[in-house]
């Protein structure tokens, strides 16, 4: 599927350059059997590497936060962590069945040119995040060595940012192949650390003050839950087949799904429940892993670890973002860019490093600005991806590969039900939520009222439960609606791969 000059976002199968690594040419267009290969039990290593971020330990703060007991803020933990995953898992099955980006898939359920919207937002979501993490992984980088006693003033918050985004850009820029060989290298070693440092602050650890900390009510519980959802899963779900499009055709479904969920999961569950034992024994950890989530960390080290703990925290971050960049690059093709993938990438890449530049330097409280308006992102993409997995559950069929670059084709060019049920399910779920990371998203929450549910100030204030609205909506909107259209659209016969040339695709 050649692409031309003057489209030149789908790709000739194959890799640029010669022997070595090499740079993945591939962008919207699907990967062929040939290239196709691995087995699902591969997709453990890049989900692994990018969610053992010693971050996770901090998570166990945040839910302690919402003023929920341990075992509240275990079960809450665990629930978000493993049904977040788990959505991944069944977006990634899509990657299976049509071997091509996530966002691309995305046009069966949003057609070919409506699937811009849900590309867009997915593309500022990721960028956002893949900012945040280079940001804290700078920031780390000068904590540990401002401890050391070796500075950690502008010279060295510089040299960290440029070797971190050195190895983020490269990663993205090269792709597939080279990410999957990152994520195995930063799985094996900041496993191997994360369990050093656990045994090393074990004794840190203090039951009885863990214990001792009071039961909350039913809304911070719901509060809690859906917090990890957004932090965890939910904040991947737009990116999920990206990787597993390079599968066999012949892979396990139940494969992808669990290798997908085990994988992301495994990391985020060990380090939650560390968290929040370690948050939970001391009242004065627990406010500084508040207000610093890294650097905090360091205070119960020993000095000589310092250095491997900033290792495990720089190398967790950036197995993160790499996979954000890479995806990142992948949404803005699918939101119109013309462009390679790599130089897609390229341009995230300088957005990244320009606000990270802003956060470190000159940010203040920028940063809890910036979280709040990327966690409100996180109603819209709930609903996303309620309408993209109803639209998975409906098909029975592979996807016809030429007409999710057809607006002509089956799949339409800009169907209005599932737009609309973004934009419905969307302004619901921000009247349902509220955020105090960002004064100027004061306004959301403007239902909790009228709803009976006590306002922005109330007992319900803080559950967030339009997240969970805008995902229950967007799947049961699009499983009701949607069922005849897509038998339709599966009974019309395949057009073939080469029905259309691919420079002529959109």
């Amino acid at each position: 599927m050649a692409g031309t000059q003057d489209e030149p976002i789908d790709q000739p199968y194959g890799r640029a350059g010669g022997g070595g690594l090499k740079v993945e040419v591939h962008g919207l267009d699907v990967i062929g059997d040939a290239e196709r290969k691995g087995r699902p039990r591969q997709l453990f290593w890049p989900w692994f590497g990018a969610n053992v971020s010693i971050l996770g330990l901090s998570y166990g703060s945040f839910a302690l936060g919402f003023g929920v007991s341990f075992w509240q803020a275990v079960a809450a933990g665990l629930a978000g962590i493993l049904f977040s995953f788990l959505l991944c898992g069944f977006v990634a099955l899509a990657g299976k069945r049509g071997s091509a980006p996530t966002m691309v898939l995305s046009r069966a359920a949003f057609g070919v040119r409506g699937n811009r919207l849900p590309s867009a937002i997915s593309w500022l979501l990721t960028v956002g995040w893949e900012t945040v993490l280079t940001a804290l992984a700078t920031l780390a980088t000068a904590t540990v060595f401002d401890r050391l006693g070796w500075g950690g003033g502008t010279p060295t918050k510089l040299a960290a940012l440029v070797v971190v985004t050195l190895l983020i850009i490269a990663g993205g820029v090269m792709g597939f192949d080279v990410i999957m060989r990152m994520q195995t290298v930063i799985t094996v070693v900041t496993g191997a650390l994360t369990v050093v440092y656990i045994f090393l602050v074990a004794g840190h650890i203090h039951w009885d003050a863990v214990a001792a900390i009071p039961a909350g009510p039913p809304q911070a519980f719901i509060g809690a839950l859906v917090f990890m959802m957004t932090g965890f899963g939910l904040g991947w779900v737009n990116a999920a087949a990206d990787y597993s499009r390079y599968l066999p055709r012949r892979s396990s479904g139940a494969g992808v799904v669990g290798w997908t969920t085990f994988g992301a999961s495994l990391a985020p569950v060990v380090l939650l429940i560390f968290g929040l034992l370690l948050a939970g024994s001391s009242k004065g950890l627990n406010e500084a892993i508040a207000a610093d989530p890294i650097g905090a960390l360091t205070t119960v080290l020993p000095t000589w670890f310092l250095i491997p703990f900033a290792a495990v925290a720089v190398l967790g971050l950036v197995g993160g973002a790499v996979l954000d960049i890479y995806s990142s690059g992948l949404a803005l093709l699918a939101a119109g860019l013309r462009a390679p993938r790599y130089v897609a990438a390229l341009i995230d890449g300088v957005l990244m490093v320009a606000g990270t530049v802003y956060i470190v330097f000159f940010g203040g409280t920028f940063l809890g600005q910036f979280i709040g308006f990327l966690t409100t992102l996180g109603v819209p993409i709930a609903a996303w991806c309620g309408v993209m997995l109803a639209d998975v559950a409906l098909r029975r069929r592979d996807y016809d590969e030429a007409d999710l670059y057809r607006p002509a084709g089956r799949y339409g060019d800009v169907p209005l039900t599932p737009v609309a049920v973004v934009v419905v399910a969307t302004a619901i779920g921000w009247g349902l939520v509220t955020n105090t990371s960002a004064s100027w998203l004061g306004w959301q929450g403007y239902l909790l009222g009228p709803l009976g549910l006590g306002g922005t100030s109330g007992s319900w204030a803080f559950a967030n439960l339009g997240v969970l609205v805008a995902l229950v909506l967007g799947f049961a909107a699009t499983l009701l609606a949607r069922r005849v259209h897509v038998r339709a659209q599966e009974d019309l016969p395949s057009t073939g791969p080469d029905a259309e040339p691919a420079g002529a695709r959109p």
